[in-house]
Protein backbone atom coordinates (compact mmCIF):
# COMPACT_ATOMS: atom_id res chain seq x y z
CA UNK A 1 0.00 0.00 0.00
CA UNK A 2 2.92 2.43 0.90
CA UNK A 3 4.36 2.10 -2.88
CA UNK A 4 1.42 2.73 -4.55
CA UNK A 5 0.11 5.95 -1.80
CA UNK A 6 3.94 7.00 -3.33
CA UNK A 7 3.20 6.13 -7.12
CA UNK A 8 0.18 8.32 -7.08
CA UNK A 9 2.31 11.27 -5.41
CA UNK A 10 4.78 11.16 -7.80
CA UNK A 11 1.86 11.18 -10.59
CA UNK A 12 0.69 14.44 -8.98
CA UNK A 13 4.20 15.76 -8.49
CA UNK A 14 4.77 18.27 -11.57
CA UNK A 15 2.35 20.89 -9.63
CA UNK A 16 4.23 20.50 -6.23
CA UNK A 17 7.59 21.34 -8.19
CA UNK A 18 10.90 19.46 -7.99
CA UNK A 19 12.16 20.97 -4.91
CA UNK A 20 8.60 19.79 -2.75
CA UNK A 21 9.02 16.19 -3.99
CA UNK A 22 12.57 16.39 -3.40
CA UNK A 23 11.67 17.40 0.18
CA UNK A 24 8.85 15.06 0.64
CA UNK A 25 11.10 12.43 -0.09
CA UNK A 26 13.23 12.88 2.21
CA UNK A 27 10.87 13.31 5.03
CA UNK A 28 9.68 9.81 3.82
CA UNK A 29 13.00 8.13 4.46
CA UNK A 30 13.16 10.39 8.09
CA UNK A 31 10.95 8.17 9.91
CA UNK A 32 13.04 4.90 9.91
CA UNK A 33 15.69 6.81 12.23
CA UNK A 34 12.07 8.20 14.37
CA UNK A 35 11.30 4.62 14.65
CA UNK A 36 14.54 3.59 15.70
CA UNK A 37 14.64 5.92 18.59
CA UNK A 38 16.92 8.93 17.42
CA UNK A 39 14.68 11.90 17.70
CA UNK A 40 15.66 15.55 17.64
CA UNK A 41 16.71 16.10 21.35
CA UNK A 42 14.89 19.59 21.64
CA UNK A 43 12.79 20.26 18.14
CA UNK A 44 12.69 24.39 18.47
CA UNK A 45 13.66 24.38 22.02
CA UNK A 46 17.17 24.88 22.57
CA UNK A 47 19.38 23.84 25.63
CA UNK A 48 19.67 27.61 26.92
CA UNK A 49 18.80 30.89 25.53
CA UNK A 50 20.07 31.68 22.25
CA UNK A 51 21.76 35.08 20.95
CA UNK A 52 21.23 33.70 16.96
CA UNK A 53 17.92 32.29 16.08
CA UNK A 54 19.52 31.40 12.55
CA UNK A 55 22.69 31.11 10.87
CA UNK A 56 23.78 32.04 7.31
CA UNK A 57 27.50 30.46 6.04
CA UNK A 58 29.17 31.87 3.23
CA UNK A 59 31.15 29.07 2.06
CA UNK A 60 33.90 30.24 0.22
CA UNK A 61 35.17 27.43 -1.58
CA UNK A 62 38.91 26.80 -3.01
CA UNK A 63 40.61 28.73 0.28
CA UNK A 64 40.94 32.43 0.08
CA UNK A 65 44.28 33.40 1.21
CA UNK A 66 44.61 34.78 4.60
CA UNK A 67 47.99 36.80 3.74
CA UNK A 68 46.26 38.91 0.97
CA UNK A 69 42.95 39.57 2.70
CA UNK A 70 42.66 39.70 6.62
CA UNK A 71 46.16 38.71 8.24
CA UNK A 72 49.08 41.32 7.01
CA UNK A 73 52.90 40.36 7.22
CA UNK A 74 55.19 42.90 6.80
CA UNK A 75 57.82 40.56 6.95
CA UNK A 76 57.01 38.63 3.40
CA UNK A 77 57.88 41.58 1.96
CA UNK A 78 61.35 41.72 3.52
CA UNK A 79 61.69 38.04 2.49
CA UNK A 80 60.50 38.30 -1.24
CA UNK A 81 62.13 35.95 -3.39
CA UNK A 82 64.29 34.31 -0.79
CA UNK A 83 64.32 30.44 0.57
CA UNK A 84 61.82 29.64 3.43
CA UNK A 85 63.92 30.29 6.69
CA UNK A 86 64.50 27.12 8.81
CA UNK A 87 63.40 28.43 11.58
CA UNK A 88 59.56 28.38 10.80
CA UNK A 89 60.28 24.10 10.55
CA UNK A 90 59.57 21.79 7.57
CA UNK A 91 56.42 22.38 4.93
CA UNK A 92 54.00 20.14 4.20
CA UNK A 93 51.42 21.23 1.59
CA UNK A 94 50.16 19.57 -1.61
CA UNK A 95 52.48 21.06 -4.38
CA UNK A 96 55.08 23.67 -2.40
CA UNK A 97 58.32 22.06 -1.55
CA UNK A 98 60.88 23.80 1.12
CA UNK A 99 62.57 24.92 -1.84
CA UNK A 100 60.51 27.64 -3.27
CA UNK A 101 60.39 31.10 -2.30
CA UNK A 102 58.63 33.38 -0.14
CA UNK A 103 55.78 35.35 -2.02
CA UNK A 104 55.16 39.21 -0.40
CA UNK A 105 51.39 40.44 -0.77
CA UNK A 106 51.04 42.60 -3.29
CA UNK A 107 48.16 44.11 -0.97
CA UNK A 108 48.06 47.35 0.91
CA UNK A 109 46.43 46.35 4.15
CA UNK A 110 44.97 49.65 6.16
CA UNK A 111 42.98 49.88 9.47
CA UNK A 112 39.52 50.70 9.22
CA UNK A 113 36.40 51.46 11.55
CA UNK A 114 36.98 52.42 15.44
CA UNK A 115 38.08 48.88 15.92
CA UNK A 116 41.05 49.34 13.54
CA UNK A 117 40.98 46.20 12.14
CA UNK A 118 43.79 45.77 9.14
CA UNK A 119 41.92 44.52 5.74
CA UNK A 120 43.68 44.46 2.78
CA UNK A 121 42.01 46.19 -0.66
CA UNK A 122 41.14 43.32 -1.80
CA UNK A 123 38.16 43.75 0.42
CA UNK A 124 36.78 47.13 -0.12
CA UNK A 125 33.16 46.57 1.16
CA UNK A 126 33.90 44.38 4.14
CA UNK A 127 36.25 47.16 4.71
CA UNK A 128 32.94 49.31 5.66
CA UNK A 129 31.62 46.76 8.14
CA UNK A 130 34.99 46.57 10.06
CA UNK A 131 33.52 47.46 13.42
CA UNK A 132 30.61 44.07 12.76
CA UNK A 133 32.88 41.40 12.33
CA UNK A 134 35.15 39.28 14.52
CA UNK A 135 38.25 37.97 12.63
CA UNK A 136 40.05 34.97 13.28
CA UNK A 137 43.27 34.72 12.39
CA UNK A 138 44.24 31.56 13.96
CA UNK A 139 42.42 29.21 12.14
CA UNK A 140 43.42 25.49 11.38
CA UNK A 141 42.32 22.31 9.96
CA UNK A 142 43.64 18.64 9.52
CA UNK A 143 44.09 18.41 5.52
CA UNK A 144 45.36 20.22 2.26
CA UNK A 145 43.20 18.52 0.41
CA UNK A 146 40.02 20.19 -0.93
CA UNK A 147 37.40 17.32 -0.56
CA UNK A 148 38.54 16.26 3.34
CA UNK A 149 39.08 20.26 4.24
CA UNK A 150 35.53 20.94 2.89
CA UNK A 151 34.41 17.87 4.88
CA UNK A 152 35.98 19.51 7.73
CA UNK A 153 34.76 22.59 7.31
CA UNK A 154 31.02 21.20 6.85
CA UNK A 155 30.81 18.46 9.26
CA UNK A 156 34.09 18.23 11.41
CA UNK A 157 35.21 15.03 9.63
CA UNK A 158 37.67 14.55 6.71
CA UNK A 159 35.95 12.02 5.60
CA UNK A 160 32.38 11.96 3.76
CA UNK A 161 29.35 10.28 5.64
CA UNK A 162 28.83 12.87 8.62
CA UNK A 163 26.41 15.28 8.90
CA UNK A 164 26.61 18.65 8.26
CA UNK A 165 26.89 21.72 10.63
CA UNK A 166 22.84 22.73 8.85
CA UNK A 167 22.40 19.14 9.47
CA UNK A 168 23.03 19.47 13.35
CA UNK A 169 21.47 22.98 13.56
CA UNK A 170 18.26 21.82 12.32
CA UNK A 171 18.09 18.78 13.43
CA UNK A 172 18.57 20.27 17.33
CA UNK A 173 16.31 23.19 17.08
CA UNK A 174 13.69 22.38 14.24
CA UNK A 175 12.85 25.60 12.64
CA UNK A 176 10.65 28.34 12.91
CA UNK A 177 9.49 28.39 8.71
CA UNK A 178 6.06 26.57 8.90
CA UNK A 179 5.69 26.60 5.16
CA UNK A 180 9.67 26.17 3.74
CA UNK A 181 12.63 23.54 4.64
CA UNK A 182 14.69 24.08 7.39
CA UNK A 183 17.71 23.87 6.24
CA UNK A 184 18.52 26.10 2.73
CA UNK A 185 21.80 25.17 0.34
CA UNK A 186 22.16 27.78 -2.27
CA UNK A 187 25.04 26.72 -4.93
CA UNK A 188 26.94 28.58 -7.55
CA UNK A 189 25.55 29.30 -10.95
CA UNK A 190 28.85 27.76 -11.87
CA UNK A 191 28.45 24.34 -10.44
CA UNK A 192 29.21 22.94 -6.92
CA UNK A 193 32.78 22.11 -5.12
CA UNK A 194 35.32 19.47 -5.07
CA UNK A 195 33.08 17.66 -1.80
CA UNK A 196 29.79 17.82 -3.58
CA UNK A 197 26.38 16.98 -1.52
CA UNK A 198 28.13 15.32 1.22
CA UNK A 199 29.25 19.05 2.06
CA UNK A 200 25.27 19.68 2.95
CA UNK A 201 24.36 15.95 3.50
CA UNK A 202 22.97 14.79 6.64
CA UNK A 203 24.94 11.68 6.97
CA UNK A 204 23.53 9.37 9.21
CA UNK A 205 20.93 12.29 11.05
CA UNK A 206 17.31 11.19 9.61
CA UNK A 207 17.63 11.76 6.02
CA UNK A 208 15.01 15.73 6.80
CA UNK A 209 18.12 17.39 8.17
CA UNK A 210 19.75 17.48 4.49
CA UNK A 211 20.09 20.42 2.86
CA UNK A 212 17.57 21.84 0.11
CA UNK A 213 19.21 22.55 -2.76
CA UNK A 214 17.54 25.46 -4.60
CA UNK A 215 18.43 26.62 -8.06
CA UNK A 216 20.93 29.25 -8.89
CA UNK A 217 19.19 32.07 -10.92
CA UNK A 218 16.29 33.80 -11.36
CA UNK A 219 14.12 30.61 -10.93
CA UNK A 220 15.60 29.16 -7.76
CA UNK A 221 12.18 26.32 -7.67
CA UNK A 222 11.26 25.18 -10.88
CA UNK A 223 7.36 24.14 -11.51
CA UNK A 224 6.57 25.26 -7.63
CA UNK A 225 2.98 26.87 -9.26
CA UNK A 226 -0.09 24.62 -10.12
CA UNK A 227 -0.19 22.82 -13.38
CA UNK A 228 -2.25 24.87 -15.24
CA UNK A 229 -5.99 24.13 -15.40
CA UNK A 230 -5.80 23.46 -11.44
CA UNK A 231 -6.15 25.36 -9.17
CA UNK A 232 -5.18 24.47 -5.48
CA UNK A 233 -8.35 23.16 -4.22
CA UNK A 234 -7.55 20.10 -6.68
CA UNK A 235 -4.19 19.41 -5.18
CA UNK A 236 -6.07 19.77 -1.57
CA UNK A 237 -8.31 17.23 -2.63
CA UNK A 238 -5.34 15.50 -3.71
CA UNK A 239 -3.57 15.59 -0.14
CA UNK A 240 -6.44 14.97 1.87
CA UNK A 241 -7.64 11.49 -0.11
CA UNK A 242 -3.36 10.34 0.02
CA UNK A 243 -4.26 11.63 4.42
CA UNK A 244 -6.97 9.18 4.14
CA UNK A 245 -5.76 6.25 2.70
CA UNK A 246 -2.74 6.25 5.08
CA UNK A 247 -4.84 6.94 8.48
CA UNK A 248 -6.70 3.63 7.33
CA UNK A 249 -4.21 1.46 8.04
CA UNK A 250 -2.12 3.19 10.52
CA UNK A 251 -1.24 2.67 14.13
CA UNK A 252 -0.74 4.86 16.90
CA UNK A 253 2.74 4.32 16.67
CA UNK A 254 3.97 4.13 13.28
CA UNK A 255 5.74 7.51 13.65
CA UNK A 256 7.12 6.67 9.57
CA UNK A 257 3.75 7.18 8.30
CA UNK A 258 3.21 10.77 10.37
CA UNK A 259 6.13 11.85 9.35
CA UNK A 260 5.07 11.31 6.07
CA UNK A 261 1.49 12.76 5.97
CA UNK A 262 3.33 16.22 7.66
CA UNK A 263 6.07 16.29 4.36
CA UNK A 264 3.03 16.17 2.34
CA UNK A 265 1.11 18.88 4.17
CA UNK A 266 4.58 20.90 3.49
CA UNK A 267 4.24 20.24 0.44
CA UNK A 268 0.92 21.91 -0.20
CA UNK A 269 1.76 24.91 1.98
CA UNK A 270 5.09 25.56 -0.16
CA UNK A 271 2.91 26.67 -3.40
CA UNK A 272 1.10 29.68 -1.57
CA UNK A 273 4.73 30.77 0.40
CA UNK A 274 7.37 29.82 -1.57
CA UNK A 275 6.78 31.77 -4.83
CA UNK A 276 7.09 35.15 -3.00
CA UNK A 277 9.99 33.67 -0.47
CA UNK A 278 12.63 33.35 -3.39
CA UNK A 279 10.82 36.62 -5.52
CA UNK A 280 13.58 39.36 -4.76
CA UNK A 281 12.00 41.38 -7.85
CA UNK A 282 9.59 42.51 -4.94
CA UNK A 283 12.75 44.01 -3.18
CA UNK A 284 13.32 48.45 -3.83
CA UNK A 285 15.64 49.07 -6.46
CA UNK A 286 18.27 50.51 -3.56
CA UNK A 287 18.38 46.88 -1.76
CA UNK A 288 19.34 45.63 -5.36
CA UNK A 289 22.01 47.84 -6.08
CA UNK A 290 23.17 47.31 -2.26
CA UNK A 291 23.87 43.70 -3.19
CA UNK A 292 24.99 44.19 -6.86
CA UNK A 293 22.36 42.46 -8.17
CA UNK A 294 22.12 42.99 -12.01
CA UNK A 295 26.00 43.70 -12.68
CA UNK A 296 27.59 41.17 -14.06
CA UNK A 297 30.69 40.41 -11.34
CA UNK A 298 28.25 40.67 -8.31
CA UNK A 299 24.84 39.50 -10.14
CA UNK A 300 24.83 35.86 -8.46
CA UNK A 301 26.57 35.74 -5.43
CA UNK A 302 24.12 38.84 -4.79
CA UNK A 303 21.05 37.05 -4.94
CA UNK A 304 21.78 34.30 -3.05
CA UNK A 305 23.02 36.31 -0.58
CA UNK A 306 19.75 38.61 -0.72
CA UNK A 307 17.78 34.98 -1.16
CA UNK A 308 19.45 33.68 2.09
CA UNK A 309 18.12 37.15 3.59
CA UNK A 310 14.54 36.28 2.94
CA UNK A 311 15.04 33.17 3.79
CA UNK A 312 16.15 33.18 7.38
CA UNK A 313 13.88 36.77 7.49
CA UNK A 314 10.99 33.74 6.85
CA UNK A 315 11.94 31.26 9.39
CA UNK A 316 14.73 29.21 8.14
CA UNK A 317 16.98 28.07 10.48
CA UNK A 318 20.25 27.51 8.35
CA UNK A 319 21.40 28.88 5.00
CA UNK A 320 24.63 27.50 3.02
CA UNK A 321 25.26 30.06 0.12
CA UNK A 322 28.89 28.97 -1.62
CA UNK A 323 30.92 31.71 -2.93
CA UNK A 324 32.33 29.65 -5.79
CA UNK A 325 32.11 26.59 -7.44
CA UNK A 326 32.86 24.63 -10.72
CA UNK A 327 36.61 25.15 -12.33
CA UNK A 328 38.65 25.45 -8.93
CA UNK A 329 41.27 27.79 -10.42
CA UNK A 330 38.58 30.33 -12.15
CA UNK A 331 35.55 29.93 -10.25
CA UNK A 332 36.85 29.29 -7.29
CA UNK A 333 39.42 30.81 -4.65
CA UNK A 334 41.94 27.88 -5.78
CA UNK A 335 44.89 30.27 -6.70
CA UNK A 336 47.53 28.30 -7.70
CA UNK A 337 48.86 29.93 -10.76
CA UNK A 338 48.08 33.59 -10.55
CA UNK A 339 46.40 34.84 -7.11
CA UNK A 340 45.90 38.44 -8.18
CA UNK A 341 43.93 36.94 -11.38
CA UNK A 342 42.04 34.75 -9.38
CA UNK A 343 41.17 36.76 -5.86
CA UNK A 344 40.66 39.68 -7.76
CA UNK A 345 37.82 37.67 -9.47
CA UNK A 346 36.29 36.10 -6.41
CA UNK A 347 36.59 39.30 -4.50
CA UNK A 348 34.72 41.46 -7.27
CA UNK A 349 31.97 38.74 -7.10
CA UNK A 350 31.92 37.64 -3.76
CA UNK A 351 33.00 41.69 -1.15
CA UNK A 352 30.02 43.75 -2.42
CA UNK A 353 27.03 41.09 -1.44
CA UNK A 354 28.95 39.88 1.62
CA UNK A 355 28.99 43.14 2.89
CA UNK A 356 25.73 44.27 1.99
CA UNK A 357 24.07 41.25 3.78
CA UNK A 358 25.50 42.47 6.70
CA UNK A 359 24.37 46.54 6.49
CA UNK A 360 20.89 44.63 5.49
CA UNK A 361 20.67 42.44 7.96
CA UNK A 362 21.65 45.36 10.57
CA UNK A 363 19.02 48.24 9.34
CA UNK A 364 16.36 45.57 9.25
CA UNK A 365 17.19 44.55 13.18
CA UNK A 366 18.10 41.58 12.49
CA UNK A 367 21.86 41.38 12.50
CA UNK A 368 21.51 40.62 16.36
CA UNK A 369 19.75 36.90 16.02
CA UNK A 370 21.71 36.04 12.64
CA UNK A 371 24.91 34.70 12.28
CA UNK A 372 26.91 35.09 9.50
CA UNK A 373 29.90 32.95 9.12
CA UNK A 374 32.92 33.56 6.32
CA UNK A 375 35.40 31.48 5.40
CA UNK A 376 36.81 28.01 3.37
CA UNK A 377 38.49 25.67 3.45
CA UNK A 378 41.62 26.44 4.06
CA UNK A 379 44.35 29.19 3.92
CA UNK A 380 46.74 29.95 1.16
CA UNK A 381 50.79 29.21 1.68
CA UNK A 382 53.25 32.54 2.03
CA UNK A 383 55.48 30.55 -0.62
CA UNK A 384 54.98 30.74 -4.54
CA UNK A 385 53.90 28.07 -6.25
CA UNK A 386 55.78 27.18 -9.48
CA UNK A 387 59.40 26.86 -10.76
CA UNK A 388 61.13 30.05 -10.75
CA UNK A 389 58.97 31.90 -8.93
CA UNK A 390 55.42 31.72 -9.55
CA UNK A 391 52.96 34.10 -8.98
CA UNK A 392 50.47 31.40 -7.06
CA UNK A 393 49.57 30.01 -3.53
CA UNK A 394 49.40 26.66 -3.11
CA UNK A 395 46.96 25.13 0.11
CA UNK A 396 47.46 25.90 3.60
CA UNK A 397 45.73 24.28 6.55
CA UNK A 398 48.07 25.41 9.05
CA UNK A 399 47.07 28.44 9.38
CA UNK A 400 44.34 30.62 7.80
CA UNK A 401 41.40 33.53 8.44
CA UNK A 402 37.91 33.19 8.62
CA UNK A 403 35.47 35.92 10.20
CA UNK A 404 32.03 36.06 12.05
CA UNK A 405 29.17 38.83 12.80
CA UNK A 406 26.08 39.38 14.52
CA UNK A 407 24.40 36.84 16.70
CA UNK A 408 25.83 37.57 19.70
CA UNK A 409 29.19 37.72 17.69
CA UNK A 410 31.52 41.47 19.64
CA UNK A 411 32.32 43.17 16.71
CA UNK A 412 35.18 44.89 15.58
CA UNK A 413 37.59 41.95 17.35
CA UNK A 414 40.54 40.25 15.89
CA UNK A 415 41.49 36.36 17.57
CA UNK A 416 44.39 34.71 17.64
CA UNK A 417 47.58 35.09 15.30
CA UNK A 418 49.76 33.33 12.56
CA UNK A 419 53.50 33.17 13.01
CA UNK A 420 55.46 35.94 11.26
CA UNK A 421 54.52 35.00 7.62
CA UNK A 422 51.19 33.57 7.85
CA UNK A 423 52.14 29.70 8.04
CA UNK A 424 50.80 28.47 11.02
CA UNK A 425 48.59 29.55 13.79
CA UNK A 426 50.69 30.45 17.01
CA UNK A 427 48.47 32.28 19.20
CA UNK A 428 45.07 31.50 20.69
CA UNK A 429 45.02 28.35 17.52
CA UNK A 430 41.65 27.63 17.03
CA UNK A 431 40.55 24.73 15.14
CA UNK A 432 37.58 23.78 13.35
CA UNK A 433 35.85 21.92 15.91
CA UNK A 434 35.93 25.63 17.91
CA UNK A 435 34.45 27.20 15.11
CA UNK A 436 31.75 24.87 14.97
CA UNK A 437 31.19 25.15 18.72
CA UNK A 438 30.76 28.51 18.83
CA UNK A 439 28.45 28.54 16.27
CA UNK A 440 26.09 26.25 17.81
CA UNK A 441 26.56 28.02 21.33
CA UNK A 442 25.33 30.98 19.54
CA UNK A 443 22.61 29.12 18.63
CA UNK A 444 21.70 27.40 21.63
CA UNK A 445 22.79 24.21 21.48
CA UNK A 446 25.11 23.01 24.07
CA UNK A 447 27.90 21.49 21.70
CA UNK A 448 28.85 18.84 24.14
CA UNK A 449 25.46 17.56 24.58
CA UNK A 450 24.16 17.07 21.11
CA UNK A 451 24.60 13.14 20.24
CA UNK A 452 23.04 11.04 18.07
CA UNK A 453 24.00 7.34 18.67
CA UNK A 454 25.45 5.98 15.75
CA UNK A 455 26.98 2.17 15.44
CA UNK A 456 27.30 2.06 19.02
CA UNK A 457 29.09 5.13 19.65
CA UNK A 458 27.09 8.51 20.60
CA UNK A 459 28.73 11.45 17.84
CA UNK A 460 28.65 15.14 18.07
CA UNK A 461 29.37 17.79 15.72
CA UNK A 462 32.72 18.45 17.44
CA UNK A 463 33.90 14.57 18.26
CA UNK A 464 36.26 15.33 21.24
CA UNK A 465 37.63 18.68 20.46
CA UNK A 466 35.25 21.57 20.58
CA UNK A 467 35.48 24.34 22.87
CA UNK A 468 33.84 28.01 22.79
CA UNK A 469 36.09 30.95 20.83
CA UNK A 470 35.33 33.30 24.31
CA UNK A 471 36.82 36.26 22.95
CA UNK A 472 34.55 36.94 20.28
CA UNK A 473 31.04 36.59 22.57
Amino acid sequence: MATNRRQMLQRTAAGFGGLALSWMLQQDKAGAASNAGHKPPHPAFPDFQPRAKSCIFLFMSGGPSHVDLLDPKPLLTKLQGQRLPKSFGSLETQFIRETDIVLASRREFRKHGQSGIEISDFLPHISTVADDIAVIRSCYCDSFIHESAQYQLSTGRVVSGFPSLGSWVTYGLGSEARDLPAYVVLPSKDGVTEGGKPVFGSGFLPVANSGTVLRNGQSPILDLLPAKGHDGSHYRKTIDAIRQMNEATASPADTELAARIASYEMAFRMQASAPEAVDISRESKATLDMYGVGKAATDDFGRRCLLARRMVERGVRFVLVFGGGGDPQTQQWDAHSDLEDNHGRMCAATDQPAAALIKDLKQRGMLDETLVVWGGEFGRTPLAEGKGGGKGRDHNPNGYSMWLSGGGIKGGTVVGATDEIGLRAVENRCHIHAIHATILHQMGIDYNEQTFLHNGRNELLTDVGGRLIEEII
